[in-house]
């Protein structure tokens, strides 16, 4: 009997010690599959407008143990980020105005800065679109048509996202008008970032294009 429990004692002891061994190694793994994710990601948001944003964005957007490769990947990414954030200010600026109509107050600042994020919301929704276009269509005399629907969706959402902005009062402005103008500057801030990501995209893009069409 007491060789028996010895027995089950030294499985146990040996197995334990497999696990302490394979454990380290996995979660070495992750960890470096994590940092390399991280560092594709803050190499890529270097040449942004605002890059501590940029790496934010993209890492809260990422999948965890999920490596993002390509240009277009981080394109794609990042005008997802941007779209989110709009339709979230898009949201506040909507209970904002009926509330505003519920208490027959005209604020036409207000209207106008929702029917800009509603354009930039419908502008980065088909640029998505597009990008994905991109990626599955082959390479064809459209593809600079394409790529020049993105970059002029995208910029136009970048620009109804700052007339916002620009338009809210400066520092006298009310607490419900400041919320709204931070959030909409958030949007314009991500939009901008994603733009720069999709002109990287772009340029990479045209190039392989070209050499592939090249008889």
């Amino acid at each position: 009997m007491a060789k028996h429990c010895l027995s089950f004692l030294l499985i146990l002891l040996f197995i334990f010690s497999l696990l302490r061994t394979v454990e380290p190694s996995f979660a070495g793994h992750t960890a470096h599959r994590r940092s390399r994710a991280r560092a594709n990601i803050e190499a890529a948001c270097k040449g942004t407008r605002y890059p501590d944003l940029c790496i934010h964005c993209l890492s809260t957007y990422v999948k965890p143990n999920t490596t993002i490769q390509s240009p277009q990947e981080l394109a794609h990414v990042a005008l997802t980020a941007s779209l989110y954030r709009a339709l979230y200010a898009r949201a506040f600026v909507l209970k904002v105005a009926k509330e505003i109509d519920i208490l027959k107050r005209e604020n036409q600042v207000i209207r106008d800065c929702l029917q800009q994020i509603n354009d930039s919301v419908d502008q980065l929704s088909g640029s998505i679109k597009e990008l994905r276009r991109l990626g599955k269509s082959p390479v064809g005399d459209d593809l600079f048509w394409h790529i020049s629907n993105v970059e002029t969706w995208v910029g136009t959402a970048l620009t109804d996202a700052s007339t916002c902005v620009d338009e809210l009062p400066g520092p006298n402005m009310s607490k419900l008008k400041a919320t709204i103008k931070g959030k909409v500057l958030n949007v314009a801030q991500t939009t901008s970032n994603a733009l720069a990501l999709f002109h990287r995209f772009a340029v990479r893009y045209k190039a392989v294009a070209s050499a592939t069409k090249k008889p």
